[in-house]
């Protein structure tokens, strides 16, 4: 590896390298070259530092790219290039399974309530981003926003509005008041009279287009909510091929020499979507075969004294 500080440029070699740098969720060349050209549209959840610099070099160095990312509902008025430490996760807007989803057409596009929102709000940021403007709105009424999360739907700044009427609500947020209205209409008078239950899936469906398969509530008690969002990248689940010992693999799923990855870097672990807090895990299991599999490495050229034992290796 070569780098340059003030007294100039050093190069630092060694028999075993782990790569764990993040992703390349910052930079929105590599999204759109990788993900599709919408991706660059997508608004930055996190650090503004992972950008994919190391990414490159690993491709660069032969290496075989792997997978896709983790995006949610976002804020769509929050800063596009992320960083915001002090809001961290504020700007995200996650009790959509209470109410429903539109386009700026007045459309709803995805089931709600297809799964408990940890099984489902990983994957619905991308289909936010598909929709016209990549864009759209959470809609709520009087009886379910005392239910929307705390820390998400009362915090500031927040990009929503209120209306006494769905057409004013419409307007206010500028959403097509004529298509929204027979959504509305429609989805209320498809609803399934089972229990509401939001600890379990209740079997509460919308037989609507799409259809709502839990928790499906009546938007008609005023006023109204609506909260717009777009899709925010959190992470990328695509990264660098790697077998079990955490080795990144060239184009023909052979081992590079001495090279190892783990954390975001990784890829392929996840695809459409992805279980809550599954990254932490594996960022924690990658990252000690990655550190168990450069040590032996290292043992190797090194043996267990020298230079192994000056660097604490043990």
């Amino acid at each position: 590896m070569t780098y340059a500080d003030a007294s100039g440029e050093h190069t630092v070699r060694a028999h075993a390298v782990v790569l764990a740098a993040g992703g390349f969720e910052a930079s929105s060349c590599l999204t759109a070259r990788h993900l599709g050209p919408e991706w660059a549209r997508a608004i930055v959840r996190g650090t503004p530092t992972n950008d994919g610099a190391i990414l490159e070099l690993a491709l660069a160095l032969g290496a075989a790219p792997y997978g896709t990312c983790h995006s949610v509902a976002w804020d769509a008025g929050a800063p596009p290039g992320g960083g915001d430490r002090r809001l961290t996760n504020q700007y995200t807007r996650q009790s959509y399974p209470l109410g429903i989803v539109v386009d700026r057409d007045g459309r709803r596009f995805v089931d709600e309530g297809a799964d408990y929102r940890n099984y489902t709000y990983a994957k619905y940021g991308r289909e936010i981003l598909r929709r016209p403007g990549s864009i759209a709105w959470q809609l709520f009424d009087a009886t379910t926003r005392p239910m929307l999360r705390t820390e998400e739907y009362d915090s500031r700044p927040i990009t929503w509005a209120d209306g006494n009427t769905v057409e004013e609500l419409a307007s206010r947020l500028g959403i097509s008041p004529e298509g929204l209205r027979p959504t509305v209409d429609d989805f209320n008078a498809s609803i399934v009279d089972e229990p509401f239950d939001p600890s379990i899936k209740d079997g509460r469906r919308a037989r609507a287009e799409p259809p709502k398969s839990n928790w499906a509530l009546a938007l008609e008690a005023p006023p109204f909510y609506g909260y717009a969002v777009s899709c925010g990248i959190t992470f990328t689940f695509g990264g660098l091929h790697v077998d079990t010992s955490a080795r990144v693999l060239d184009e023909e799923s052979r081992p590079i020499k001495g090279l190892y990855a783990a954390g975001e870097l990784v890829g392929g672990l996840f695809s459409g979507n992805y279980p809550g807090g599954s990254g932490l895990t594996s960022g924690a299991v990658f990252g000690r075969i990655a550190g168990a599999a450069a040590r032996t490495l290292l043992h190797r050229y090194c043996g267990r004294g020298g230079l192994a034992h000056r660097w604490g290796v043990r």
